[in-house]
């Protein structure tokens, strides 16, 4: 697995990381299952792993994935050779997804993910989504009071344009943005999201990069992903994930896996080389809109 660097924190990761959403929502395996999927993930050479407060059924169990990954790494024997990432900013109230990044709630939801994951600072906090009644300043400022604090290492923001970057690097570091994106998914190349993070050294962390479970077999079925995984001998999934790595070297997938066998095809996705053929048949399959080179600063 090649590294890859975490934005300016001095951190390197695995190309591939490991999104856990999958391992606590409706359809999530048993724990012990789970915590297999983690194993084999971190075997395959995975060393990032990201998470979320949220990532549960609904409000009576808040904290559930970040608790599960704890247990995982309580049996593993190098867990600080492991970053994860959680996040805050979002509530489940009856299973539904809202938005509160109050400076008050941010300050007690990254409390209960210091005693979720049994640590004494997490590496990277996100910012869930920007709350539409909370200035993000002031989001962003409570997040820095918990980095002053020790709470946390570094800053991180999800789900959030490139005007939002801006606004929020004017009140704290920014390490990192993770947004949806893969090959049906572009956007972020052509908004300037992804062009500002390269001038800026800030790490992508691409989710949903396989189109999650409901777009997964778009993935599946498309035919110049097919052709070339059929070349490679690898899975469709493989070559969507290294068309992203080929893109940008601040990207870094975090596909979803609830299967062992997911886990370990997504990771092999890190070691995988492509082609010049391979890539000018993905980039004429997806083609990116001609960004400005101004993109990056004009937000």
């Amino acid at each position: 697995m090649k590294l890859r660097p975490l934005g300016s924190t001095g951190l390197h990761v695995s190309s591939i990381g490991l999104g856990g959403m999958p391992l606590s929502l409706e359809s999530r395996p048993a724990k012990s299952e789970a915590i297999k999927v983690i194993h084999a993930a971190l075997r395959a050479g995975v060393t990032l792993i990201d998470t979320a407060d949220v990532y549960c059924i609904d409000h009576a169990e808040v904290g559930h994935n970040e608790k599960l990954i704890a247990a995982a790494l309580d049996q593993w024997p190098d867990p600080e050779s492991v970053v994860v990432a959680t996040k805050g900013g979002l509530t489940r109230p009856g299973g539904a997804w809202v938005t509160d990044a109050h400076p008050r709630r941010l300050k007690a939801a990254c409390e209960a993910s210091l005693k979720a994951l049994k640590i004494p600072a997490i590496a990277l906090y996100q910012l869930h989504a920007v709350d539409d009644v909370v200035p993000l300043e002031d989001s962003v400022g409570a997040l820095a009071e918990l980095r002053r604090a020790g709470k946390i290492m570094h800053i991180g923001l999800s789900n959030v344009t490139a005007a939002q970057i801006r606004r929020a690097q004017q009140v704290a570091p920014i390490v990192s943005v993770q947004n949806r994106c893969g090959v049906f998914d572009r956007r972020d190349f052509n908004n300037g999201v992804i062009p500002l993070c390269e001038a800026e050294k800030i790490a992508y962390l691409a989710y949903s990069p396989v189109g999650g479970s409901r777009g997964k077999h778009r993935v599946t079925d498309d035919p110049t992903l097919r052709r070339i995984a059929a070349n490679h001998g690898v899975s469709p999934f493989q070559i969507a994930l290294a068309w992203l790595l080929a893109r940008s070297p601040v990207i870094v997938p975090i596909p979803g896996a609830s299967k062992i066998t997911s886990a370990i095809d997504s990771a092999a996705a890190g070691a995988l080389e492509l082609s010049s053929d391979d890539i000018a048949a993905l980039e004429q399959a997806f083609p990116l809109a001609q960004a400005s080179p101004s993109a990056a600063r004009a937000v």
